[in-house]
């Protein structure tokens, strides 16, 4: 069996919202069947019946994301009811994980034509109630937040691997020697490149507004911070730490997805490819240490690839947190830091979970067109201790 080349035709976003903000009173199975719908209309030649599969990422799935809610956007966009859908789910690397299936589906010959994509609405996220091992118990009940990070955790887990995210962000700190100053400056850096860049207009080929809601632009962005603003808040983990909201991204609602075919699907969308996918991998680490996730996963995608820091010409990564990614950066001492997030990063612009992998491939992608030639990469750090990485060529 032949391994066919997979192109990346088109990308798609919403802005991003902030928690409890501006898209808050959107469902997520709305948000996903937006950007679905909006992919296909910027696609007029490709007829929707065509599409094999829709896989979206989605990190929780606790409320009104349940039930495949890749399944429920091909539906609520209005595509055939034979367009099919599965949703998939690795935490923070959710949305990248769907256009890696998406494609391995292609390259194998699965699929001719697919869209993948990744939503997530912490703001929505629900409370939820465990059943009870008995019938009508006496005692109070315990309700869980869905938004973000361990619940219900597992007894027989290890209790230094179910720390909060934020306190492995402190260890990573510490484990690198990484200041409160040189977080406060990524974040700062951060804002001033996504706000930069949405001044250029380097975002209108991929965003896609919400209609009925007024969000023109990731909504977290703050052009007036400064290293002075940033230096007053208070640690957020720990009484003498170094992790602060302000150097950590932050609770987000949005979707993004991705047209991705074959060279037959490519004639059915008369379209020219943004990109084409090279390599991609996943990886384990010590769950108290998932900050550092990416760094294993892009070094075996990069060799898989054929390809070393040296060929890069953009790359996005997910910040997480400013100390994770400053940790990342650490360990790839021949990666030169200038081509990381040039159009700012999830800090600035916004994390939300199941949604961000596909920003981030769609984001190299659009990157990719723009330069003309190219490759380059998006990598994540996944809670519980993974790290997924893609790389793309033009």
């Amino acid at each position: 069996m032949s391994i066919r080349d997979v192109y990346i035709v088109d990308a798609v976003r919403t802005p991003i919202g902030k928690f409890g903000g501006a898209l808050s009173s959107v469902r997520p199975d709305d948000l996903a069947a937006h950007v679905v719908r909006a992919l296909v209309d910027r696609a007029p030649e490709l007829d929707p019946a065509r599409i094999d599969d829709v896989v979206f990422g989605d990190a929780n799935g606790a409320g009104e994301d349940n039930r495949d809610v890749a399944r429920m956007a091909v539906l609520l966009a209005g595509l055939p009811v034979t367009v099919p859908g599965v949703t998939v789910n690795r935490l923070c690397g959710s949305g990248l994980e769907a256009v890696i299936q998406a494609a391995r589906a292609v390259a194998f010959g699965d699929a001719s034509i697919a869209i993948a994509g990744g939503v997530e609405s912490m703001s929505r996220a629900p409370w939820v109630l465990q059943k009870p091992e008995r019938a009508f118990p006496a005692g109070h009940q315990q309700l869980y937040s869905t938004t973000l990070g361990w619940r219900m955790t597992n007894p027989r887990m290890p209790a230094e691997w179910t720390i909060q995210l934020g306190e492995s962000a402190e260890l990573i700190a510490e484990k690198h020697g990484i200041t409160r100053e040189r977080q406060d400056a990524f974040a700062l850096a951060s804002h001033q490149k996504a706000a930069d860049a949405w001044g250029k207009g380097l975002y209108d080929s991929e965003i896609v507004a919400y209609e009925g809601v007024e969000l023109e632009r990731d909504e977290c962005i703050r052009d007036a911070t400064s290293m002075e603003a940033l230096a007053k808040l208070k640690p957020s983990f720990r009484k003498d730490g170094t992790v602060t909201a302000g150097n950590s991204s932050p609770l987000n609602d949005g979707a993004a997805a991705l047209l991705l075919v074959d060279e037959e699907g490519l004639r059915a969308t008369g379209r020219e490819p943004l990109a084409r996918v090279r390599a991609s991998a996943v990886t384990g680490i010590e769950p108290h240490l998932f900050g550092l996730g990416p760094v294993e996963a892009v070094q075996r995608a990069l060799a898989k690839a054929d390809r070393s820091f040296a060929d890069l010409t953009t790359f996005e990564l997910n910040e997480a947190f400013a100390a994770q990614s400053l940790g990342c950066l650490a360990e790839w001492p021949e990666l030169d830091p200038s081509l990381v997030n040039p159009r700012g990063g999830a800090i600035a612009i916004g994390h939300p979970l199941g949604a961000s992998g596909a920003r981030l491939a769609g984001s190299v992608a659009h990157q990719l067109a723009a330069a003309g030639s190219g490759t380059g990469v998006a990598a994540l750090c996944i809670g519980v201790g993974q790290g997924i990485a893609l790389v793309l060529e033009r």
